[in-house]
This record gives structure tokens, C-alpha cells and sequence, in this order.
């Protein structure tokens, strides 16, 4: 390879943007998917098991957790239908949005980030809440 051409390549190669894996989306969804299923189910220790350090560190705890996840985020805590949108790579994690159906029937979008971890597992660094296009009113 001539050195422009390799050159080039090389540079093309650290602009590139990160893009997820099969194994990033698989584990991306698997890990929202097993938090919301633990919500639903009131398994406050499971659903913390999913969250990274950093909401742990906020969140000492499954119970002040759950509190946080009951008083605020009471779509995602009352969930069903979750619909995945596309996956987005995001600084050094991904973005992930999910359309779910409160348990009144309105819809919401839960903006997901998430990081792979040390250990290999993905868990949810935050989460946002946005109100969805419901047709009916």
C-alpha cells in the first residue's frame, strides 16, 4: 500500500463514527427489555441490577432507587408494548429509544443511554422521558 493511500485509510478509519455491533443491539435490547420486565414484576433489586455505577452511585440502593423510578418515571415503571427504535452510537456508549405504553394507554418514548461495562455487560446510564404520538386523545 502506497504511504498516501494508507494514510488515508488510517484517518478514515479513526473519523469513522462508531457503529453497534449485532452483539451491542442484542445486549442493548436484552438489558431494557429484563429492567422493564423486572419493574413490571416489582423486583426492585433486579431492576437495579441493570443500572450502570454512575445511578448506582446517585441511587445507593434497589429501594431509593424504585422510590426515584415510582415518583418519576411512572410510564416506564407501568410499562408495556416496548417497541425499539433504531440503536445510535453516542460518545463512548449508545442511545437507544423505546416506545412503551403506559398502564392509562398513552404512549411514551424512553430515551435510553447505555455503556458496556469493564466486566462486559451493558447497563442503562440514564434514562429520559418524552411523550409519545398518540392518535386518539
Amino acid at each position: 500500500m502506497r504511504p498516501a493511500a494508507f494514510l488515508l485509510a488510517t484517518s478514515l478509519a479513526f473519523a469513522a463514527p462508531s457503529v453497534a455491533s449485532a452483539d451491542d443491539a442484542g445486549d442493548i435490547r436484552a438489558t431494557i427489555t429484563a429492567q422493564l420486565d423486572a419493574f413490571n414484576a416489582g423486583d426492585g433489586a433486579g431492576a437495579y441490577s441493570y443500572a450502570a455505577p454512575n445511578i448506582q452511585k446517585i441511587f445507593p440502593s434497589p429501594e431509593i432507587f424504585m422510590g426515584m423510578v415510582r415518583s418519576g418515571y411512572d410510564p416506564v415503571y407501568h410499562s408495556s408494548n416496548p417497541t425499539f427504535g433504531p440503536l445510535k452510537a453516542e460518545g463512548e456508549g449508545f442511545r437507544q429509544e423505546v416506545s412503551i405504553t403506559d398502564r392509562s394507554g398513552k404512549s411514551w418514548v424512553a430515551s435510553y443511554t447505555l455503556e458496556r461495562q469493564a466486566d462486559g455487560s451493558m447497563k442503562i446510564t440514564s434514562c429520559t422521558l418524552r411523550k409519545g404520538d398518540d392518535v386518539a386523545v
